[in-house]
């Protein structure tokens, strides 16, 4: 016998079991970005892989090390999408949506890279993105920020903190840049082989590194704050204003980089202790230079982006969510499917909000009751030979201690509405 095929590695399956949450989170999305007067817009899987070099950076660890990259038949070189927001700049720009005007946008679906496969980590991952076109002022970033806040108060979700940097403009960056060069050159037996690697294409992400070894260095390290720009230093001022307004609560985090290269300005993340490792939830920022530098017109922008796998995780440490379950289970006699069948879609027809699970399949009435425990279902409705011939069903509650009774069918949608305890 051959060998059972199993999912590429990184990339999961989202099981029954699992997808109410999936459902919970994404229903939550699009309450809260409908609020807030976004736009959903869909976006291809593959792009052309020169979108994420000239966006992204070529010297990012996506475009070196996790992109999935291939030539097609043409020989063009495309690549899966590892994040979202080139491809929604390049489709505001292809579909005339940012020609001097607002727009705020969102998205939706599975990215992409080839990282090493971990909890909260995976090389198929579904991200939900939100965009902000035309607006250069720090209110757009506060509303940004206020909405992804509103977010977790819905979903429940506790121990979330705000980190938040300023990256300043492209000329502060570039100064800050030279003094890190100058800096961890001096300190290039410290480094590790990655933060060597980086000094001189990216020096701004050695930062980031996770390795303790470096992290003492990593603090007397020279802080961008103090290379900051006036104009970027009164837009992150006016922004912390309209976050202390709102009762955002945040911790200014001055190693926050991000990791891709067209961030300018503001940068933020929503981080957990919950998660171990991955603690990053969600994350944006500004960049007003993306536009222009896939040939828009100069636009300011700013978005984040959520890691929907990290969310779920922490929706289930919460684990106050119910999983999907009928209300009602309906028990078959055999021969009695046809008269099944209609009912149950005469009670879907009446109560469009009631769940009914009509066996089917056959079985003893012992192997369907077994079914029905096991579904979560609070009533089992039986329809049987006695039941046909005297258009009745019988209810039997499987989550209380009560009598079974007997219900006109003619009466029965009534009978369930008044039911809080079924109809729910």
């Amino acid at each position: 016998m051959s060998k059972v095929v199993k999912a590429i590695r990184g990339m999961h399956d989202l099981l029954p079991q699992q997808i109410h949450y999936w459902q919970r989170l994404e229903q939550v999305l699009r309450q809260v970005f409908s609020a807030y007067s976004y736009q959903e817009i869909r976006l291809p899987l593959v792009e052309k892989t020169e979108l994420f070099k000239r966006t992204i950076g070529d010297a990012t660890d996506i475009v070196e090390k996790e992109m999935y990259s291939f030539a097609d038949r043409n020989g063009d070189s495309l690549a899966l999408r590892p994040e979202g927001t080139a491809g929604c700049v390049r489709a505001g720009i292809e579909g005339g949506l940012l020609y001097n005007d607002f727009c705020r946008l969102w998205y939706a679906g599975p990215m992409f890279r080839h990282e090493r496969p971990q909890k909260g980590r995976y090389r198929q991952f579904h991200q939900t993105g939100v965009e902000a076109f035309g607006m250069s002022g720090p209110d757009i970033d506060a509303e940004l920020i206020i909405m992804s806040a509103r977010l977790w108060r819905l979903l429940g979700l506790p121990h979330l903190e705000l980190q938040i940097n300023s990256l300043g403009n492209a000329s502060s960056r570039r100064r800050y840049r030279d003094q890190l060069v100058d800096y961890f050159s001096a300190h290039r037996d410290a480094l590790d082989a990655d933060s060597q690697r980086r000094l001189q294409s990216n020096p701004l992400r050695i930062l980031d590194s996770k390795n303790p070894a470096m992290q003492p260095l990593i603090e007397a390290a020279p802080k961008l704050s103090d290379s900051l720009d006036d104009e970027s230093r009164a837009h992150f001022e006016q922004l912390l204003e309209l976050l202390d307004a709102a009762a955002v609560d945040y911790v200014i985090n001055p190693r926050l980089v991000r990791g891709l290269d067209y961030y300018g300005k503001t940068v933020f993340e929503w981080v957990t202790d919950q998660l171990g490792a991955q603690g990053t939830i969600c994350a944006g920022g500004r960049y007003d230079s993306l536009v222009e530098q896939l040939g828009g017109r100069p636009t300011p922008a700013v978005g984040f982006a959520m890691g929907l796998e990290r969310i779920v995780a922490l929706m289930e440490e919460v684990g106050d969510l119910s999983p999907a379950r009928p209300h009602i289970y309906l028990v078959v006699e055999q021969g009695s499917e046809k008269s099944a069948l209609l009912l149950a879609e005469s009670l879907r027809n009446e109560l469009p909000d009631l769940k009914v699970h009509c066996h089917c399949g056959g079985g003893s009435f012992k192997s369907q009751f077994k079914k029905a425990h096991k579904s979560g279902a609070l009533v089992a409705l039986v329809l049987g030979e006695q039941e046909l011939a005297q258009e009745t069903v019988t209810l039997k509650y499987l989550r209380e201690e009560r009598a079974q009774e007997t219900v006109a069918q003619q009466d029965l949608s009534d009978y369930l509405l008044k039911q809080s305890n079924i109809y729910i």
